[in-house]
């Protein structure tokens, strides 16, 4: 759900690129160039994460100010690079809502990682069948054979999930979209869970497999060991007129016609 905010002046840039600072700047806003991890030293009042790479960044950390993502993709509502002077301008009159997403807390046992789009365990070596079983709360979700399996939040549910067969899902709510990856039997459903408390277990490997976190490998999984993936804080993103919805992962390829 979007809610409405406020005007801004000063906002920090994180995503090297001089073409956005400078189209924040003609729009009105005073932004500074940063790195993700001193993004919020400035005190902004909106972080701009520039590409889908610094979004991430960023989601890690967990700010407390909203962030508007640049050419971040459609799951959370991103507007293109071109377009970023209009979205200043919007930023500057406060002509602008957020959107909530959860960031998941991913955990095989040697701490938590954090991602923002999707948790997933795959076998390192491709073609290597592994057997998992998913559990969602006290609920067993299924026990399957495959190489993997992935579970994405609303904001990650366009990329990875979506090919293996999951459904979009609009941005808010705190539900992990789960499919197996190319898994042995070809008639397998895909589940719609909520996000709170998930387990994943390794029952038998192939080969060794690893546990990511959005784009990085975070851990390996261990036979028998409980990969839990949770909640763990949200991530406001900005959300302008100029945004792509959530539910177009064609928007960028019409527009270019």
């Amino acid at each position: 759900m979007a809610d409405e905010v406020g005007s801004v002046s000063s906002v920090a840039v994180v995503g090297e690129d001089a073409a956005v600072v400078e189209a924040l700047s003609s729009a009105g806003l005073s932004p500074t160039a940063e790195g993700a991890a001193t993004a919020l030293d400035s005190d902004p009042e909106v972080v701009v994460a520039v590409g889908e790479q610094a979004l991430l960044a960023v989601a890690r950390q967990r700010p407390s100010v909203p962030v508007l993502p640049v050419d971040a993709g459609a799951g959370v509502r991103s507007v293109p690079r071109e377009r970023a002077t209009e979205a200043g301008t919007r930023l500057a009159a406060g002509d602008w809502r957020t959107d909530t997403h959860p960031v998941l807390a991913i955990d095989g046992g040697t701490g938590a990682s954090h991602a923002l789009l999707d948790a997933m365990l795959v076998t390192a070596e491709p073609a290597h069948i592994s057997e998992f079983t998913v559990v969602a709360g006290d609920d067993h979700v299924a026990q399957f054979r495959a190489d993997g399996v992935v579970a994405a939040t609303p904001a990650g549910s366009g990329g990875y999930a979506r090919a293996a067969g999951t459904p979009l899902m609009a941005p808010g709510p705190e539900v992990l979209a789960i499919a197996p990856v190319a898994p042995f039997a070809t008639n397998l459903d895909h589940w719609v869970v909520p996000a709170s408390d998930l387990t994943i277990t390794v029952e038998r490997d192939a080969a060794t497999v690893e546990i990511l976190a959005d784009d990085r490998t975070v851990g390996h999984a261990s036979v028998g060991t409980a990969v839990n993936v949770s909640t763990d804080g949200a991530v406001e993103t900005v959300h302008v007129p100029e945004g792509r919805s959530p539910f177009d992962r064609h928007g960028a390829e019409l527009e270019k016609l």
